[in-house]
């Protein structure tokens, strides 16, 4: 038993020297610094529980044996990365000498550090380094070592500002100070007081801490949906450098069909310029003679033939044409399709814009850009209205080349007629071929027929085109409303951003507040010193609007307790701080308070 005598002593005293420290920080409502006597004492216990059963370790240099704390806090190094920063702190430091000094150091770093109850529970997990320094009964190989480093975790309420380097750790002697433990019952009485006080100021701190909480969700939500829009701006980026592209193709397919088209008309005036020839050399041979006639049915059989093949060029242009314009159909499809994939993309940036409500800047820059595209195939649609206009064009050529054409079949029908008035004599030996004369003009009569089929059916594939041309312009106005719709879209975006800009703005003074979490603890604690005194602390939960100038309070607009009265207001009526009875340095106070303590101290100037 007497073994265990002093470890449970030991832990006792831990005890008392912890909650001794916890009650009495909550009270004193300020940053700890090294000349507060409870925290000297709370370290002087600690190194005695540190140097319970340390055995004698053998030194590197020549003075022997050296029993110190040092040995096994530095083992805390290799165990936990993070605190290499305070053993490289301890080892810099130049005023200390001893190890015990380094060690005394070491123990006020990790507690202002917050991280003490860690650094001791990974160091007591591993018992086969322990036993290097301390012997088999040592506190900190048994259990009461677990139950210290358990309650050096309420240590974590607590803000230390220790000063190390002017300290002299070295020559301290530890020596724990009984007669601040011994209490009566008016402390109890007290401590029961203080107890309340601090649950409530313990529950104030753990609502301020779930508002951090909540801000950081909050703040990693906004990060995603911007990783969100991000990954759409790439996708669009995607899709315009594909209408890009098919623009461009487009583009190979017009010049293609204008090449061809001039291949087309130099071959139709070559041609005419081949039928105005033989017309003259026709009407020359019935001018001669009359012997010239079989030459000039030879002639007209020439022709017939060279028209045959005219009329084939014609087939094969129309064919052309024909191609030209399936070429242009799959052309307009292509534009519906490409005008279809935009209409969607717009349809999914306006979801997008209901879902996110905030849009940045590059998104804007790339509409802009899809914007110069529509005007691109604006000009598109225009440069097929041209191609259309010239379509039309070289069909009313093709018309006066019909009509050329009847105009010299008349002109050989009166020929013939002529011929047959000046030539009645030899009707009897010429009429078979007259007949025959009669039966290719007949064929020459379907052929023209069949060229008025075939103009009829060009003339009904350009109404067709013409009905296109008006659906692309109808289509054009309904890429005009998009535009609307797209400016409508860019002034939500503003007004989004900047609600977006208000909201970011309110969040920054959030976290500028929250990071003064310390100075509104310290306010609450002179707060309830305040009630001590006899005032009434309004709670946050019963106010909702300012007492000066009921407005609502909300996340931009904060509560503040004024330190006299004990009601709450807002920053823009409790900005004023005045020393009071209950508090030597000037404390937070409304405009009322303030009049009332100026004209106090007016009154009396004393």
């Amino acid at each position: 038993m007497a073994t265990h005598s002093p470890r449970a002593n030991l832990l006792n005293m831990a005890k008392l020297s912890i909650k001794g420290l916890i009650e009495s920080a909550l009270s004193f409502g300020r940053t700890l610094d090294s000349d507060y006597p409870p925290l000297q004492q709370f370290f002087v216990v600690m190194e005695h529980c540190l140097k319970h059963g340390l055995r004698g370790k053998r030194s590197k240099s020549f003075l022997g044996f050296n029993k110190s704390l040092w040995g096994p806090l530095e083992l805390v190094e290799k165990l936990c990365p993070e605190a290499a920063e305070i053993s490289a702190s301890v080892r810099d430091l130049p005023g200390l000498k001893t190890p015990l000094g380094r060690a005394r150091a070491w123990l006020r770093l990790a507690l202002m550090q917050k991280r003490l109850a860690d650094y001791l529970r990974l160091l007591i997990t591993r018992k086969d380094l322990l036993n290097d320094f301390y012997e088999s009964s040592a506190l900190m190989l048994e259990e009461e070592g677990a139950v210290i480093v358990g309650l050096l975790v309420g240590l974590n309420v607590i803000d230390a500002n220790l000063c190390v380097k002017g300290e002299d750790l070295d020559s301290q002697v530890g020596v724990i100070d009984f007669s601040m433990y011994l209490k009566n019952d008016i402390d109890d009485y007290r401590s029961e007081e203080r107890n309340s006080q601090i649950a409530s100021i313990l529950d104030q701190k753990n609502y301020v801490e779930e508002l951090n909480r909540q801000l950081s969700s909050t703040v990693n939500g906004l990060h995603g949906r911007v990783e969100s829009l991000e990954k759409s701006n790439s996708k669009l980026i995607e899709e315009l450098a594909i209408a890009k592209n098919n623009i461009i193709k487009l583009q190979e397919e017009n010049q293609q069909l204008r090449s061809e088209n001039s291949l087309i008309l130099l071959k139709t005036q070559q041609h005419l310029e081949v039928t105005h020839g033989d017309v003259s050399v026709e009407r020359d041979a019935y001018k001669q003679s009359s012997q010239g006639l079989d030459e000039m049915y030879n002639e007209a059989q020439r022709q017939l033939k060279e028209e045959c093949q005219l009329r084939q060029d014609v087939e094969n242009e129309l064919v052309v044409q024909v191609s030209m314009k399936q070429e242009m159909e799959l052309a307009m499809k292509l534009l519906e399709k490409d005008i279809h994939e935009k209409q969607d993309t717009l349809i999914g940036l306006r979801h997008q814009l209901d879902e996110v409500k905030a849009i940045n800047v590059e998104m804007y820059q790339k509409m802009q850009s899809s914007d110069d595209e529509m005007q691109k195939k604006n000009s598109m649609i225009s440069r097929l209205e041209e191609k259309t206009n010239q379509i039309t064009a070289t069909m009313k050529q093709l018309e006066q080349r019909l009509q050329e054409a009847e105009r010299h079949r008349i002109s050989a029908e009166e020929g013939t007629r002529r011929f047959k008035l000046d030539f009645a004599n030899k009707a009897d030996s010429l009429q078979r071929q007259i007949q025959h004369r009669e039966k290719q003009l007949q064929q020459l009569e379907t052929d023209l027929k069949i060229e008025r089929e075939w103009r009829q059916a060009l003339q009904n594939d350009l109404d067709r085109e013409k009905e296109t041309v008006a659906q692309l312009s109808t289509e054009a106005l309904q890429i005009n409303g998009l535009k609307k719709e797209f400016h409508r879209l860019q002034d939500e975006n503003l007004q989004l951003k900047s609600i977006c800009e208000d909201q970011e703005q309110a969040l920054g003074e959030l976290g500028s507040k929250l990071s003064e979490s310390k100075l509104k603890i310290e306010d609450i604690k002179e707060a309830n010193k305040a009630l001590q005194g006899g005032q009434v602390w309004l709670k946050d939960k019963e106010a909702t609007h300012c007492k000066l100038c009921e407005k609502e309070f909300s996340i931009s607009r904060r509560k503040h307790h004024c330190r006299n009265c004990g009601e709450i207001f807002c920053n823009s009526c409790s900005d004023n701080e005045l020393p009071l009875p209950a508090s030597p340095k000037p404390v937070r106070v409304c405009d009322t308070c303030h009049a009332l303590l100026l004209q106090r101290c007016s009154s009396n100037p004393t």
